[in-house]
């Protein structure tokens, strides 16, 4: 069957694509290239599914031009069109050329051999959503800049907050009691305090939208479950679920792990073996809110005020997963830190093991509404039998 294939391979950018052909049994590729309009990709899809003997298979690796260029190929011609990972590509150690070409006809023949890694695709929607909560993340990396703008001004004109924490009521109002005395200092932190107000508004109004798309399906029953954990509120959540956007494909909490970067790098070879830190080859957009998630565990296992109102009127077996995971947590990071383990490298070897509830958590979700969907079939299908009898 894969000998009546036509490999395709697109090496990707702004203004034009490389294209590389493989023909069904061809052992060099054509070389052409396509400019990156919708226009020309239409025709270029048509003409490839026109002129092959089989099958059409297009692959390009990820980067800026995201998912829409997968669609538009698929939606245009009866082809397949997968996206491949490029830390994944194989690369020799001696090649010191690089062109779009040479990678087009790289990529082309190691898709062909079936040694590229293909990424699971988000749906648009999927995407959609997963693009907010990165436009929130974007939004507190400004205001955190605008914050560190301000108070290494405030420290270069002789102003130290010393009551307590700063960017708090109290602190507000010891900014408000500064006089200036030059014009140009005044405007200097009127502009600042602006540029900070304009940021806060902005992160209040993606976090009502994104509120409300948490009371939403697919995310309602997902987010209430993680809701339950200690540490995830409707934020986390929601940065968990679409940057995942399918648990299902995880066979195993080792594999989640594996994707988030989230296990040990290792270098051994014979008798000898090395392990060293986390590989962060995976999501980091996870893997950064699952480390502020667990320094909450730090703590004591307790259900506060707050948890328990974001527990309210969920499934007893979440809260039994949620309550197992507290207290493990609680109790490893305190016997690793006991051992004399830096903090650091403590939080992220207890964030590692919170993946694996997670991890349960949402694929045992996932099973129990697949039986209560087959079993609403099955009891339809009954009365349907019934009525016709």
């Amino acid at each position: 069957m894969s000998e009546c294939i036509t490999w395709v391979v697109l090496d990707t950018s702004k203004r034009k694509h490389a294209v590389a052909v493989l023909d069904a049994g061809a052992k060099e590729p054509r070389e052409s290239s396509v400019v990156n309009e919708p226009r020309a990709l239409r025709r270029l899809a048509r003409k490839l599914v026109r002129e092959a003997a089989g099958e059409v298979r297009i692959c390009y690796e990820a980067g800026p031009c995201g998912y829409a260029l997968q669609r538009q190929l698929e939606g245009s011609a009866e082809l397949v069109c997968e996206v491949i990972a490029p830390s994944l590509v194989p690369v020799r150690p001696g090649s010191r050329i690089k062109t779009d070409r040479r990678d087009a006809r790289k990529l082309v023949k190691s898709y062909r051999a079936g040694e590229l890694t293909v990424v699971h695709p988000p749906t648009a929607r999927e995407e959609a959503v997963r693009d907010l909560l990165r436009c929130r993340e974007d939004a507190m990396q400004d205001l955190l800049r605008a914050r560190h703008r301000l108070g290494k001004f405030l420290l270069r004109r002789g102003h130290v907050y010393v009551g307590g924490k700063a960017w708090t009521g109290k602190h507000e109002q010891w900014m408000k009691g500064i006089i200036w005395e030059a014009e140009a200092d005044r405007e200097v932190f009127e502009s600042y305090r602006l540029g900070m107000s304009q940021l806060v508004d902005r992160l209040g109004e993606l976090d009502e939208v994104i509120e409300a798309m948490s009371a939403e399906e697919p995310y309602r029953e997902p987010v209430g479950w993680l809701r339950c954990f200690k540490g995830i509120d409707t934020v986390t959540a929601m940065t968990i679920l679409a940057e995942l956007h399918e648990v299902r494909r995880f066979k195993s909490a080792r594999g989640l792990m594996g994707y988030l970067g989230m296990v040990p790098s290792e270098d051994s070879s014979g008798d000898r073996t090395r392990r060293g830190g986390l590989t962060k080859a995976g999501n980091s957009h996870v893997r950064r809110v699952l480390i502020e998630a667990t320094w909450h565990n730090r703590h004591r296992a307790g259900v506060g005020y707050r948890l328990r109102k974001r527990r309210e009127g969920q499934p007893a077996w979440v809260i039994a997963h949620a309550d197992r995971a507290m207290v493990r947590l609680s109790k490893r990071y305190r016997g690793l830190c006991a051992r004399g383990k830096p903090k650091n490298k403590v939080v992220a070897a207890v964030a590692r093991e919170f993946v694996g509830f997670i991890w349960a958590v949402l694929r045992e979700g996932e099973i129990r509404k697949e039986k209560e969907r087959l079993q609403g079939e099955l009891r339809h299908t009954r009365v349907g039998s019934g009525a016709a009898a």
